[in-house]
């Protein structure tokens, strides 16, 4: 937990990541395979705002979203990575795509989401990703990111 985080707030990050977990053992007692119950897992996780990926991700400098996500089959060893995403709702499932119908097994920006819009992962628009809290912390950190 972050301990720069009021009280409150790692509670329910806590309990946030708890129902998550749950979720995930839920999965995997239905038989879901591993890779699947860390997908699903992730994804959850990747929704809620407490937690610094998908919504609620850290800004760049210049206010905007560039998501990442990679995931590896174990048994397989196969894997799959996006970069610089902006627009994917579930980072998570385009990697997990990226792993399963690509040739490739690393895709950025660009061609992320390319690859995104051609096997029909949801979009959204990239405000989606961006809350109050992070805007202002960015706020707080600009002046110290700037070059002097």
């Amino acid at each position: 937990m972050n301990p720069s985080l009021p009280r409150q707030r790692q509670e329910e990050a806590c309990q946030a990541f708890l129902s998550a977990l749950h979720l995930g053992i839920f999965a995997l007692r239905s038989a879901s395979s591993a890779v699947d119950v860390v997908e699903l897992v992730v994804r959850e996780l990747e929704l809620n705002p407490l937690f610094n990926f998908g919504c609620g991700s850290a800004l760049t400098a210049q206010g905007t979203v560039e998501m990442d996500a990679s995931i590896m089959n174990g048994s397989t060893r196969k894997c799959g990575a996006v970069s610089g995403i902006s627009t994917v709702k579930n980072p998570i499932s385009l990697a997990s795509l990226v792993m399963d119908k690509s040739p490739h097994a690393y895709l950025v920006f660009d061609g992320a989401e390319a690859f995104a819009r051609q096997h029909g992962v949801e979009i959204v628009d990239a405000s989606f990703f961006i809350t109050e809290e992070n805007v202002i912390r960015l706020k707080k950190e600009a002046p110290l990111s700037r070059p002097s």
